[in-house]
Parts: structure tokens; C-alpha cells; sequence
């Protein structure tokens, strides 16, 4: 199932509790999926605690696995009919394009917005909409940088179709990249998601495309930066 971001102390704690709260707040908590990459290098932290570079190296790649797997704590949106980015990164491009052929849904071009996540980016994927999980299809493929336009077509990656309370379809893609060899979704279909969730993650360096149902009016534009979870990408036509 798709996981939802833990949320903020409560303002009314106070003494201890409340600079735990503050702490928790300023620095995000690690997805699940990173602790064993944590775990490693602050054992051989341990192990090697009589060699200085040894130490230092250890607890040196524990912080950099840390800030990549962080999961910090996002609020969507409440009104009607948008659509946010499903990962933190750069929109690489605004256009026009077939949703994956796996997916059956044909091939008439579609809006879409391609948001691509370098090493320094958040790495976890968001739920771009509310609704219910039509189907979800993992395709093999290359390795190419996630930059690229081809990388859309080129490269493995996995495809989500989520069904909205009113029956429009809006396609999330997750797409490996150079350094990208594994991709992992939590959600599957049959589940009900809201807009927000953690669903996936995908590690290191990527893309995520986000296809829209014809009529969709687009409101990022290349070149912008995007919140996972926070940056409205489009909205739906009613």
C-alpha cells in the first residue's frame, strides 16, 4: 500500500516533546527503503572505529544514503480537479506524447509533463491524484540518463493508471535512469489512494512522467522546479 507522510507534532506539546517535534520537523525522516543502505556504512563505522578514515568515511556515506532516501513531511493541495508533481525535481518537458504501449490505452498523444530527479533530489514518489488504481505494468528496458527525451520509451520503468471519483484517467510513469537500477512501487491495483501519498521510490537519479487526459490545461512550464506532492502541474477539465 502506499504510505502517507507522517505528520507534524502537535503544537500543544511542549517541555521535551516539543523539541523532538521541532527536530523531527527540520530534519525529514528516512523511507524504509534506505535503512539498509544507512545501516552499512555506519557498521563499518563501527567496526573500524580505531582507523580515523575509516570512521570517517562510514558515517560520511551514512549521511549522503540518509539525505537521499529522506521523506519529508508534504501538504497537497485541497481544491478540485489539480494534479501535483509526483516527485520533487525539474520539468524537463511540457508536450504531447503516446502513454506507455503496455498500457493498452491507445495511441492518440496525451498531455504530459516529464520531471526529471537528479542524486540531490527527494527520490520518493508521490500520488499525483486521488483515485482508484486501474492497472499497474512494469516494462524492462535500458539504462539510458533520464534526460534524455527517448528515456521515456528506452527505458525500464513502471506505469500506474489512476482513476478519479469522475473517471478521468491520469497516467504517473516512473522511469530508471544512468545510475537508476531499481525501481519500487508500493501501490497496486484495487488500492484507493489520495493525492500526496507515498507510492515508490527510485534510486539513484531518474525521471517520473505524468500523462493527463486530452483537455488538460498544463501550468508548469521546462526548466521549472517542482515540490513532490505541493507543485500543482495541471488541472483537470471538469
Amino acid at each position: 500500500m502506499a504510505r502517507r507522510p507522517t505528520p507534524p507534532g502537535t503544537p500543544e506539546q511542549t517541555g521535551l516533546g516539543h523539541v523532538a517535534d521541532l527536530v523531527r520537523s527540520a530534519i525529514p525522516p528516512l523511507h524504509p527503503a534506505g535503512l539498509p543502505f544507512v545501516a552499512a556504512p555506519l557498521a563499518v563505522a563501527v567496526l573500524g572505529f580505531r582507523r580515523k578514515w575509516v570512521r570517517r568515511t562510514g558515517l560520511a556515506a551514512a549521511a549522503a544514503c540518509a539525505t537521499f532516501f529522506r521523506h519529508p513531511h508534504r501538504v497537497p493541495p485541497n481544491r478540485p480537479g489539480v494534479v501535483v508533481a509526483p516527485a520533487d525535481g525539474e520539468v524537463a518537458l511540457v508536450d504531447t506524447a503516446v502513454p506507455p504501449a503496455e498500457l493498452g490505452l491507445g495511441d492518440a498523444p496525451l498531455p504530459r509533463v516529464s520531471i526529471f530527479l537528479s542524486v540531490l533530489d527527494v527520490h520518493v514518489q508521490r500520488v499525483p491524484v486521488s483515485g482508484l488504481v486501474e492497472q499497474i505494468a512494469y516494462q524492462k528496458g535500458q539504462f539510458l540518463s533520464a534526460d534524455l527525451p527517448e528515456a521515456s520509451d528506452r527505458n525500464e520503468r513502471n506505469s500506474m493508471v489512476i482513476e478519479t471519483a469522475s473517471g478521468q484517467r491520469v497516467v504517473v510513469v516512473q522511469i530508471a535512469g544512468l545510475l537508476a537500477r531499481r525501481i519500487v512501487c508500493e501501490a497496486k491495483a484495487g488500492d484507493k489512494l489520495s493525492i500526496g501519498d507515498t507510492y515508490g521510490l527510485i534510486r539513484f537519479g531518474s525521471r517520473v512522467d505524468t500523462y493527463f487526459p486530452a483537455g488538460t490545461r498544463l501550468l508548469v512550464v521546462p526548466g521549472q522546479r517542482t515540490i513532490g506532492a505541493e507543485t500543482v502541474l495541471a488541472e483537470l477539465d471538469s
